[in-house]
């Protein structure tokens, strides 16, 4: 029966569908982390009768025909880039993007990565630096002796020495942004990385050509909502056990099919 192999592709669906819900519940207290959705597709239909042939010698039209169903697939798990809440934190290198866009993010390797945790450091050297270490792309060192950090909106950054009655520039945060979003391949420690799916990015400070703005002393908080993941849970569970209960009644009919047979 076609019934069990249908039913049993919804089933896997449920169960995928759960445990993206399962990790975006998990991290909805991870900084600047997004929302994935799964997106379904139907599978390969059979044509029983094909819409459009001939259904009679005087060249009479099948209007419908008949094509039956195989089940469903996953065809993409989407993000949401829409921008979380910002939360005050008071920290002076602690940074929110507001708008589009992304931190550079230098790897070990010498690669570079993409981010919108914002809860950066710095490092014995003076240099800004993400939570584990991995400096900002172009770097900025802060020199000995500051006394204060300060970053404005577009990227700036500044710093008071002693001694000195004005502020000294030492560097300015660049963004980089992607044509396709969705395409960035996420590789953990809140870093994603570039594809040929995103395209290659486009760099320029905060708040010129489109970028958002650098705020200071504020973290993006996660863009999940827990009161439609629940709800989203609760539909997938629903539509787990409706696609069992077509696999149990298949079964049963086909124990009386062969019953009757016997």
């Amino acid at each position: 029966m076609r019934s069990l192999d249908i039913a049993a592709t919804g089933v896997l669906a449920m169960e995928l569908m759960t445990d993206v819900i399962s990790n975006n519940l998990a991290n909805i207290n991870t900084t600047a982390y997004k929302l994935q959705r799964p997106g379904f597709q139907d599978l390969l239909y059979q044509d029983l009768r094909r819409m459009g042939t001939n259904s009679s010698d005087n060249g009479t039209i099948v209007p419908t025909g008949i094509q039956l169903g195989s089940g469903v697939k996953t065809g993409a798990i989407y993000r949401n880039t829409g921008v979380g809440p910002l939360q005050s934190t008071s920290g002076p290198l602690d940074l929110a993007i507001q708008g589009k866009g992304y931190f550079q993010v230098q790897m070990p390797d010498g690669s570079t990565s993409y981010t919108r945790d914002g809860s950066f450091q710095l490092s014995s050297t003076g240099q800004i630096v993400t939570a584990d270490g991995y400096p900002i792309l172009p770097n900025i060192t802060i020199p000995q002796g500051a006394t204060s950090i300060s970053i404005e909106q577009t990227g700036d950054v500044f710093v008071q020495l002693q001694a000195q009655v004005n502020p000294q520039q030492v560097g300015t945060i660049q963004l980089a942004s992607f044509l396709n979003e969705n395409g960035l391949s996420a590789v953990g420690n809140n870093l994603l990385q570039q594809t040929a799916a995103s395209g290659p990015p486009t760099l320029a400070n905060p708040g010129s050509e489109g970028e958002g703005n650098v705020m200071e002393g504020f973290l993006e908080s996660s863009n999940v909502d827990p009161v439609t993941e629940i709800t989203n849970l609760i539909r997938a569970q629903r539509a787990y056990e409706f696609n069992t209960k077509v696999i149990t009644k298949s079964d049963e009919m086909q124990q009386d099919l062969f019953q009757s047979i016997t």
